[in-house]
């Protein structure tokens, strides 16, 4: 008679797999501005949004409904923030303005109290904005 070993089977393995990657730690990304490397955010502090329909969602831009189905809504350019104690201006009292990075005082982004549209089409409310072209992403 023979016997199966509990290796052989693809349930095993597969159940195997997925507890080795729910213990394995994702890497943490962290955010530091482009210019003088000081580190301006972490994952932690991002806020999540879902994807909007894009251009459709601004008014202003709005192309024909031919043109715009088969397109898939454009990555974010950005990401939003939880206010954090280096952003001096909000600590300041405005209500929007630029946010500039401590160290070399770039411009890092902005924020607005009263929400800020994404360029994916979603409303954030309030807006911590940072521009991804101004950070770099490191993952540790």
């Amino acid at each position: 008679m023979a016997t199966v070993s509990s290796e052989s089977l693809p349930e095993t393995k597969a159940a195997a797999s997925i507890t080795d990657s729910e213990t394995a730690p994702k890497p943490q990304a962290i955010y530091r501005c482009k210019r003088c490397r000081r580190i301006v955010a972490s994952e932690e502090n991002i806020v999540p949004h879902e994807r909007g329909k894009g251009e459709q969602c601004f008014k202003w831009n709005k192309k024909s409904v031919d043109s715009c189905k088969n397109q898939e809504p454009p990555e974010c350019s950005s990401i939003f923030v939880e206010p954090m104690k280096w952003m001096q201006t909000v600590q300041e009292g405005f209500v929007g303005e630029k946010l500039q990075c401590m160290g070399c005082k770039a411009r890092l982004g902005s924020f607005n109290w009263a929400g800020m549209q994404c360029n994916c089409g979603t409303w954030i409310n309030p807006a911590f904005l940072l521009h991804k072209n101004k950070l770099d992403e490191c993952h540790i």
